[in-house]
């Protein structure tokens, strides 16, 4: 079992935001890559845990070709852009967006006086010069969410053999996972597989046996056959 913690990796950010990088793959980050960063799974090759500052913003930016997946851990998030403009996330809620080959540009802002906490994911599409989309999530609680990957035949999620879920967890919550997966905690505090965790923790085991110590959010990212 390989664990990472926020306090071991640099600070970092943009605009109106700061952000600590937790997983820059090689296949995309290459030389830029932060050697104490994780590296990916699958197609799963960027995780960013940030924080936006009070009213702060990333400013318009566009995206081609990745996945964006974005799950809302603290506060609030308005998002605007060339997909489902106007659209906001609370605590709990999750949006994919698929940029394709026709790609979108977009722009978060944190709408409150407050520092908002943001995870931010990329996965890089199985097939190139696919459609631009949109999809969003409010994952019940104690209940694992698929919020990303599946096959062609359903719709609920954009296909892909990368797959990630979300779990918003009460005090004594427990799932298991067999197979490699990576598991990152943005809030809260759990145990795995014996260990103690505690929240911007990053976990990569070929088991799981999890139990949240409070109420926590899990994001557990995986492949399917």
């Amino acid at each position: 079992m390989e664990i990472l913690t926020l306090d071991q990796l640099p600070q970092g950010g943009f605009a109106g935001l700061k952000e600590k990088q937790v997983v820059t793959d090689d296949r995309v980050f290459g030389a830029r890559k932060h050697p104490k960063t994780s590296n990916g799974i699958g197609n799963f090759v960027y995780l960013a845990d940030a924080n936006f500052v009070p009213y702060g913003e990333t400013g318009m930016h566009p995206h081609r070709e990745i996945d964006v997946i974005s799950v809302m851990a603290k506060g609030r998030v308005s998002h605007k852009g060339s997909l489902e403009h106007g659209k906001g996330l609370v605590a709990g809620e999750a949006q994919v967006q698929r940029a394709g080959g026709e790609g979108f540009a977009h722009n978060e802002v944190n709408p409150d006086g407050v520092p908002n906490q943001l995870i931010q994911l990329w996965v890089l599409p199985e097939k190139a010069g696919e459609p631009a989309g949109y999809k969003s999530y409010t994952p019940e609680v104690n209940q694992r969410t698929r919020i990303y990957g599946g096959n062609k035949e359903q719709s609920d999620t954009f296909d892909s053999h990368t797959v990630i879920d979300v779990v918003q967890a009460t005090q004594g919550y427990q799932t298991t996972h067999h197979g490699e997966a990576l598991l990152y905690l943005s809030t809260g505090s759990a145990e795995v597989n014996g260990t103690k965790i505690e929240a911007g923790t990053l976990v990569r085991a070929m088991e799981f046996d999890i139990t949240a110590r409070e109420e926590a959010q899990l994001i557990l990212v995986s492949t399917r056959e």
